[in-house]
């Protein structure tokens, strides 16, 4: 519809970690300061997602020349369709940094999409906790998880009002970490690609 309002602060919260302000007098500010965030607004009220919202918002991403797709969400289940418009997302040159799952699975055997399919453009991002061990709820997997990232008690925007602030868990959480790095990368030159 073209009207990215979060409903429910999820997105909002990832997108203030990858990129919320400094020096502004908040509480909280992003892993990049000046980055250019798009949002892309794929679930409904709920939460809730479908295979074609999914792959509409990697399509739109890729087609408005997103360099990075941050995706904190996922599920067990399999779909092609995903997964071309996640190749299309490669061959278009776009890294992929995605949530490994909050259900405690080893990813090597319980694959968790958009984290396992397997393309060498997705980061597939466990959640760590304050000791840097792996956090309790985090899915895992020495094959098909790549990193791990600060996931408990993210402090972060939320969609409450335009000050409010809000911690959460998850490697939905972590997921904006890495992305928030990958963009830092990404701006030393505008020739890189996903690879280096």
């Amino acid at each position: 519809s073209g009207d990215p309002n979060d409903d429910n602060g999820h997105g909002t919260h990832v997108a203030g970690t990858i990129g919320a302000a400094a020096n502004n007098g908040q509480p909280h500010v992003g892993v990049t300061w000046n980055v250019r965030l798009m949002a892309v607004k794929a679930a409904d009220q709920q939460g809730f997602l479908t295979s074609s919202a999914i792959i509409a918002g990697v399509d739109f991403a890729i087609l408005k020349g997103a360099k990075i797709i941050n995706c904190s969400f996922g599920g067990q289940q399999f779909s092609l369709a995903e997964e071309s418009a996640f190749l299309r997302a490669r061959n278009a040159g776009v890294l992929v940094v995605a949530a490994a799952g909050n259900s405690q699975n080893n990813n090597d055997f319980f694959l968790t999409y958009p984290a396992s399919f397997g393309f060498d453009n997705i980061i597939s991002v466990a959640a760590l906790d304050r000791s840097d061990s792996l956090a309790f709820f985090s899915n895992f997997g020495r094959t098909n998880v790549h990193v791990g990232a600060p996931g408990v008690e993210i402090l972060s925007t939320d969609n409450a009002a335009d000050n409010a602030y809000l911690l959460r868990d998850g490697t939905s959480m972590a997921a904006p970490h890495v992305a928030g790095v990958a963009a830092l990368v990404f701006s030393l030159t505008n020739t890189m690609t996903y690879s280096e």
